[in-house]
């Protein structure tokens, strides 16, 4: 259930703050708080409650703030609590009418914040976001020209897992198997079957004990693990012809049970170490190696997603647990670009693997250029601008940097969630909280609201090295 706010948009002034306690109105969460429509946010937020009973769910300031301070922090749930409790500053930023100094609500509602703030909802929320702070100063042309640089790269957010090995999957199936058939046994007061449970314990110790381990020995020690889960997805078919059902998430154990053991034993027949939508986890079955061919890890195991830059401002193009082809975002980033901005953009940078035949073709016929060099060989007479390709390459740093920052100060270089949903809603939330931060700042403030000025009344400043140089500017 959720009960509409008639929503006022909270000022600083309109906050009650007890006797002796003096806050400052320049505090970066009074400038953060301001620069969100809570209104119109709340409004799109409230239809997607339909149901009238029932407890009445947070408003989403408390919602979304939350999720900002956590993001911006790294705290646990139960940390960002306790630290929202003790600073009037957040609790501002949460929408709080006045100070207090009990908890806002508890540590598990943090769960539900998460689950209702998809993916989806928080690429709205910053499109908003960004419309809000950025429609009276940006720059249109008249005419149906192109304008403006869009950059576009990839990279992958990696999730907090152990790095995964064909034994440690093999027992982690074998256990969560062994659960199964207890937790049958138990309930239909059967006969527990035999499994050789320790000996199969004791063959996973010796593995794992023994640090250097023979191609020979190991190949048999990996049969023997084979043959302990095969016995156990026996014995459990067993009982589910008898009629025997399995709860919600024993069920889904069930099943990446068997996904593991056909893809371990194909493995074993065929004496490779890859397989196709290799399982790397036993509790988190989606997630998938990502190759990045990186000097400090070349396989990762997380979300590859794609990001683009637009005047400074990131957005998610694509996210996927499965690996793709980077080429296939640049069209769609550009007819989004074009629904923004009612025109194309002068031009994209992008990494080689972004230039194709059929995305260098898309652009030509719309007059954007594509930077790199044409494919195949050169042309004798052809000689390259070295000015042009540099200056490419030094404003393309910008994604790379957004990349840094989302990693480095908003929690999508490890991801800690562990659901398949609020995973992708995670690394939205980075996004989002990164562009707040930027909007906040004075630079960007001042940056948009002279850019045009700069652009179109001053020669000299509009082709000054110095500006030019700015990832920001066109």
């Amino acid at each position: 259930m959720y009960k509409p706010q008639i929503y006022t948009q909270l000022t600083f002034e309109d906050f009650n703050q007890p006797v002796g306690l003096k806050m400052n109105p320049e505090n970066r969460w009074i400038k953060k708080a301001d620069r969100i429509p809570w209104g119109e946010l709340e409004k799109d937020y409230a239809k997607n409650f339909r149901n009238k009973k029932g407890n009445v769910a947070k408003p989403l300031r408390m919602a979304l703030g939350a999720l900002l301070i956590q993001k911006e922090y790294g705290f646990s749930d139960e940390e960002t609590v306790m630290q929202i409790q003790e600073n009037p500053y957040l609790q501002y930023f949460i929408g709080l009418p006045g100070y207090q100094d009990e908890k806002p609500f508890d540590a598990t509602s943090m769960v539900h914040f998460r689950k209702r703030l998809d993916e989806t909802t928080l690429i709205e929320i910053n499109e908003k976001i960004i419309a809000f702070n950025t429609q009276a100063e940006e720059d249109h042309p008249d005419d149906d020209s192109n304008s403006g640089t869009l950059i576009l790269d990839a990279t992958c957010a990696p999730k907090n897992i152990k790095y995964p090995t064909d034994t440690e999957l093999l027992n982690d199936a074998r256990t969560h198997a062994e659960s199964i058939i207890d937790t049958i046994c138990e309930e239909n007061q059967l006969k527990k079957p035999r499994v050789y449970r320790k000996k199969a314990r004791q063959v996973y110790l010796n593995l794992v004990r023994r640090k250097k381990k023979a191609k020979k020995w190991l190949r048999a020690q990996i049969r023997q693990l084979l043959n302990f889960v095969k016995r156990d997805i026996h014995v459990i078919r067993a009982f589910l012809e008898k009629g025997y059902l399995l709860p919600e998430n024993h069920q889904i154990w069930w099943e990446t049970i068997q996904k593991i053991y056909e893809q371990q034993q194909y493995m074993y027949d065929h004496h490779t170490h890859s397989v196709a939508n290799r399982i790397v986890s036993f509790h988190q079955p989606w997630l998938r190696p990502i190759v990045r061919g990186k000097a400090k890890a070349a396989v990762e195991f997380g979300v590859k997603f794609d990001m683009s830059m637009d005047n400074g401002i990131a957005r998610l193009e694509r996210t996927s647990f499965d690996a793709y082809n980077e080429s296939e975002v640049l069209v769609g980033a550009i007819r989004r670009y074009y629904d923004r901005h009612g025109c194309y953009p002068e031009r994209v940078l992008a990494d080689k693997i972004y230039r194709n035949r059929q995305n260098r073709a898309y652009c030509k016929v719309r007059g954007i250029r594509l930077s790199g060099p044409a494919l195949g060989r050169p042309k004798k007479n052809e000689h390259p601008d070295k000015t042009i390709e540099y200056q490419d390459n030094a404003d393309r740093v910008a994604v790379e940097r957004g990349f840094s920052l989302l990693k480095r100060r908003f929690g999508a270089g490890l991801i800690r969630t562990k659901l398949k949903n609020t995973t992708l809603s995670s690394i939205a939330l980075s996004v989002l909280s990164m562009n707040l931060s930027k909007l906040t700042s004075d630079f960007l403030r001042t940056f948009f609201r002279y850019l045009f000025i700069i652009k179109n009344s001053c020669f000299l400043f509009r082709n000054s090295p110095v500006l030019e140089n700015l990832a920001f500017v066109q």
